[in-house]
């Protein structure tokens, strides 16, 4: 079923796009030059299948070279990513993307689009995103930014050393997590989460520091967990959201012709990038395990995991863990305002209310 679904999104996602295509290039007019940093390594495959060719090749083509984007990863610019909004505010680049738990220091209601346990279907995760964008903007705009696409990447699941069927078998095992409301939600399970930077996750792996890890199926797959884990969980329990910022003065000067322009190219990205992470999903799984024919994104793991199917019962404890744990832990974190944002925005497409 969620093969099905995923490929119905990507699908219906691939049918949108051919409408940037046909529109029409720009008049005749000063060059545009823009700088954009935006993934945070070169071989990512939304750097290579989405950023490069549409932001950067297409832009141009399709402008007649008036608009050129010059595009760089956060390690190439030697970034963590957490400066990423800064970075734009500053006006030292004209475009910057990172996830929204690293952002979300410097504007919390950001951490609310991908809370753990949140949406569990990525077509949820997507509508939640695009209709969280006017109030988050309301807060970025107050740092000189704004936010002009949202998108996800692979679906963010566990990794063990040692088998598992379910998550309450996670209790009392060392996980790798990152961002509060994945404290919360693993904490709530009995384990122990670890902070430990992406970089250094295979090591703690390999030498037993921690017991499992949460990441992305395809982000596991290219950092060779396979390796160093025996097990993967099919189960989303995040999606790592990321966004696209501009810095807002030089957004709002921009002739409105280009801008009207660059509105397009980055829906067109967006909608690219969400094709790209339900597609990269189940790929990432697929090529952890082994399954050769189905890994066409990532690299097929050359020693298979064990897939451990998500349980009715999974699916209930994490929606129970979202709605008691979770929720409230951010609007603490968050202030009364995000409840409030939260409840209007948020809870028709979660089905959860904060304070219900």
């Amino acid at each position: 079923m969620l093969r099905r679904m995923m490929a119905g999104l990507a699908m219906a996602t691939a049918a949108s796009l051919p409408a940037m295509a046909q529109a029409p290039s720009l008049p005749a007019g000063p060059q545009v030059r823009i700088v954009a940093v935006t993934q945070p390594l070169p071989t990512q495959p939304q750097y290579t299948r989405v950023d490069q060719p549409i932001l950067r090749d297409a832009t141009a083509q399709r402008s007649n070279g008036r608009i050129q984007v010059t595009l760089a990863t956060h390690a190439e610019r030697n970034l963590a990513g957490n400066e990423i909004v800064r970075l734009v505010r500053s006006g030292q680049v004209e475009i910057g993307a990172g996830t929204l738990t690293t952002l979300s220091g410097d504007v919390p209601i950001l951490d609310g689009v991908d809370l753990a346990g949140l949406a569990p279907d990525i077509r949820d995760a997507q509508r939640i995103a695009e209709a969280i964008i006017p109030a988050a903007n309301r807060d970025l705009e107050r740092f000189g930014t704004r936010l002009v696409a949202l998108y996800p990447f692979p679906a963010q699941v566990v990794f063990c050393r040692a088998p598992f069927t379910s998550l309450a078998d996670l209790r009392g095992r060392r996980v790798r997590t990152f961002g509060n409301s994945l404290v919360d939600f693993f904490n709530t399970l009995g384990a122990q989460p670890v902070s430990i930077g992406f970089p250094e996750v295979y090591s703690a792996l390999e030498r037993g520091v921690v017991d499992c890890a949460i990441t992305g199926s395809g982000s596991g797959a290219a950092a060779r967990w396979p390796e160093v884990t025996t097990h993967i969980s099919a189960m989303p329990v995040s999606w790592a959201v990321a966004g696209y910022l501009v810095n807002l003065n030089w957004w709002n000067r921009l002739d409105p012709q280009v801008r009207a322009f660059m509105e397009a190219t980055m829906k067109e990205v967006s909608d690219a990038q969400w094709a790209l992470g339900a597609a990269a999903t189940r790929d990432g799984i697929d090529c952890n395990i082994g399954r050769a024919a189905e890994c066409r994104i990532h690299n097929v793991a050359a020693r298979p995991m064990t897939e451990v199917p998500a349980t009715d019962a999974d699916r209930a404890e994490a929606r129970r863990i979202f709605r008691e744990v979770v929720l409230p832990g951010w609007v603490r974190r968050c202030g009364a305002r995000c409840g409030e944002v939260y409840n209007e925005v948020i809870a028709p497409i979660s089905g959860v209310r904060f304070g219900g």
